[in-house]
């Protein structure tokens, strides 16, 4: 158990129904745990069955337990699974010290796709998340799983991304082993290219912005 950077370590996991933001915090959360940290996890879920938003709450100590709920504008990472969620989660939990990794592709509101409402360009909630945080990553996740074979994937490949950001509690290869828990056969398979993918994304990125 390595020395956390703060403690608590507040992580939000964010995005909205479907996306597969909750197994991801399962995951990381699990994860925490096996290895010896105080975790506690508190969710909370919109009209997550019609794409309502689901947000996760991860606070991480080496010796205390917390309250479920991190205050606001007390996030240290920022996960996000859509760009409009992680800009909400963000005007509320970040700070001049957050770590945001995101995927910047939109998906798009019934009432959005039907002209009653409008969403921001990508370009504008970008520039924003930046303005509001240390450094932002934008990771193309869903486009980076469909490549691996399945969109299912995305969270697997954000959890990759999230495991090469600087002030991670989790390694590489601690998130990867708990993949083989995880999964078998084919979707192992696929599940370790994502994990890879995302590793490979970030690690190309090099600087800390978009």
């Amino acid at each position: 158990m390595k020395k956390l950077k703060f403690d608590p370590l507040n992580m939000i996991i964010c995005g909205i129904g479907g996306q597969g933001n909750v197994l991801a915090s399962e995951i990381v959360s699990s994860t925490l745990n096996d290895m010896g940290y105080r975790v506690a996890v508190g969710e909370t879920y919109g009209a997550s069955q019609r794409g309502g938003s689901v947000m996760s709450h991860v606070r991480v100590s080496e010796t205390e337990d917390f309250g479920v709920l991190i205050p606001s504008g007390e996030a240290h990472i920022i996960i996000g699974f859509e760009p409009l969620e992680t800009l909400r989660m963000a005007r509320q939990y970040a700070n001049k010290e957050t770590m945001i990794i995101y995927d910047p592709r939109p998906v798009y509101p019934l009432g959005v796709l039907q002209g009653n409402q409008t969403y921001p360009p990508v370009e504008e909630i970008s520039k924003e998340l930046l303005a509001l945080a240390r450094e932002t990553h934008a990771v193309h996740a869903a486009d980076i799983a469909m490549e691996v074979g399945d969109s299912r994937a995305a969270n697997i490949v954000l959890l990759g991304a999230f495991s090469r950001l600087p002030g991670s509690p989790l390694s590489t290869g601690e998130l990867s082993e708990i993949l083989a828990q995880r999964f078998q056969g084919e979707a192992l398979e696929i599940n370790r290219k994502a994990f890879a993918s995302g590793c490979s994304a970030m690690d190309l990125k090099g600087g800390n912005h978009q």
